[in-house]
């Protein structure tokens, strides 16, 4: 089992950028204290959490992009995951909480700020594969903190 570690909580009361929270509650409906703007694109059972990787913001940083925690709307960052094993149907822990990656997130305008020239396809799965934030479907409800252990089953 991969293990990694939780770097930011990310939330908001409608769009971009997420601010990092120490804690919060992560429940069915997804990270409390976060809103979605656009309820018809994100929210749900299905995209109850957003989440990607300080290894690929990082990467996308050396490549120019003004990109940073929260500013593409992930309300988990994590590290120390082998983020191209996060596929669809991949069970990813977070502290005491269960999650199931559902899909890949498709981005859109609203994080255009986030890239050199607008460029926010980017992140996009069908045109940089690997580089796409994820959706989970929370199948356990808990409490997570920063520094809290992420864990990708096998």
């Amino acid at each position: 089992m991969q293990t990694g570690a939780l770097v930011s909580i990310n939330v908001s009361a409608g769009g971009v950028p997420k601010v990092p929270v120490n804690s919060a509650r992560v429940t069915a409906s997804g990270v409390e204290g976060d809103r979605q703007a656009d309820l018809a694109h994100h929210g749900g059972s299905e995209r109850a959490v957003s989440i990607f990787s300080l290894e690929r913001i990082e990467a996308l940083r050396r490549e120019g992009h003004p990109i940073g925690v929260g500013t593409t709307g992930e309300n988990l960052t994590v590290r120390g995951i082998d983020w191209d094993l996060l596929l669809p149907g991949a069970v990813l822990w977070v502290g005491p909480v269960r999650l199931r990656v559902t899909s890949y997130a498709t981005p859109c305008s609203t994080i255009e700020a986030s890239f050199r020239d607008r460029g926010f396809a980017r992140i996009s799965q069908k045109v940089h594969p690997g580089w796409s934030r994820v959706y989970a479907r929370v199948e356990s409800e808990g409490a997570v903190s920063v520094d809290d252990p992420v864990r990708l089953a096998p």
